[in-house]
């Protein structure tokens, strides 16, 4: 029976971090709805020119699509055991349909990384993306050697629009109305494990990779 760990919190929790870290520790592949788009996107798929149609005219992409691209990627061979979600699902919807196309076909674990509003806003406020590569440094926890260039290759750093206090603000408002719905969803299933992440990414890891080995993932490992 397949794996399907699904990574769940609020912006600025450290999904992406650890996701990628927990997917090569659990030998899943590290799948985002980011990337969903952008490979469908680059390879010009008929999935990918139907999702381009919707985001060009301002419109929300269908979860059907974004279900179509999920399953037509898991169909490949790193997929075989298991893989990662990161950023999917967001709505009940996404997850009542996730769940109806997975049927007993494989087993859903939901990882809750739960961090305090005023954390996120201050490491989400404090990041600085360089413009050339896109290397991300911090303010506070990991400031570049010279303030203003990126370490990897002098690029200017700046703020992304999304990271300014306010947007933040907004971004925590749409997941506390959209997403975070989902922790009662997994959690009546038993199937919801809440991991506090606002600790060193170490310790956040060594957490996930527990919850991992728990008993909720027997019977696919």
């Amino acid at each position: 029976m397949r794996c399907v760990v699904i990574l769940l919190g609020p912006p600025g929790a450290g999904k992406g971090t650890q996701a990628a870290r927990l997917g090569k520790d659990l030998s899943l592949a590290h799948i985002s709805t980011g990337d969903l788009f952008r490979d469908n996107l680059s390879r010009g798929t008929e999935l990918g020119r139907q999702a381009k149609s919707y985001m060009d005219s301002g419109r929300l992409v269908p979860d059907v699509l974004v279900l179509d691209m999920l399953f037509d990627r898991v169909a490949r061979a790193d997929c075989s055991k298991g893989y990662l979600l990161d950023g999917f699902p967001r709505t009940l919807p996404q997850a009542e349909a996730l769940e109806r196309a997975l049927g007993k076909s494989a087993r859903i674990l939901a990882l809750n990384l739960k961090v305090a509003d005023e954390v996120l806003v201050e490491r989400l406020g404090g990041r600085r993306t360089c413009e050339t590569c896109g290397n991300i440094h911090h303010l506070r926890f990991s400031p570049p050697k010279v303030a203003g260039a990126c370490d990897k290759c002098s690029g200017r750093l700046v703020q992304r629009p999304d990271d300014s206090a306010e947007v933040v603000q907004k971004r925590l408002r749409v997941y506390r109305e959209q997403t975070l719905p989902l922790e009662a969803f997994y959690a009546e299933r038993k199937l919801l494990v809440n991991v506090d992440g606002a600790r060193a990414p170490e310790e956040v890891l060594g957490e996930l990779q527990r919850a991992c080995r728990g008993p909720v993932m027997e019977g696919c490992r």
